[in-house]
């Protein structure tokens, strides 16, 4: 977070699950985004999957590099690999995020 602006992308464990991330499709700057939509997609040579926001806000910027480098997302997902810039909306939103520790407990435990 960096005032009301998100930098968002998959969690670690999701590029792990997915394998090989060989595509990524991201929304339009400027796009209007409600929670729990689908932002984008990203193709790996597992599957094809949907990213979906757990935040409402309007899209700022895409990591237009992930075009040529989608691999990046599975060797750098909390740095080089973020997917967009999202203005929040509704801010509140976050307070029913789990934070990085209960994230990583519940992978554990699924």
């Amino acid at each position: 977070m960096d005032g009301n602006v998100a930098t968002m992308g998959i969690t670690d464990h999701a590029q792990e699950a997915l394998g090989d991330i060989v595509f990524v499709d991201l929304p339009e700057v400027g796009s209007t985004i409600e929670a729990k939509e689908s932002i984008g997609a990203v193709e790996s040579v597992k599957a094809a999957s949907d990213i979906y926001t757990p935040v409402s806000g309007t899209v700022l910027e895409v990591n237009s590099a992930l075009a040529d480098e989608p691999g990046t997302v599975n060797s750098d997902a909390y740095g080089n690999g973020w997917m967009i810039k999202l203005d929040l909306t509704k801010p509140a939103e976050l307070d029913s995020l789990m934070d990085a520790a209960a994230y990583e407990k519940f992978c554990e435990s699924s």
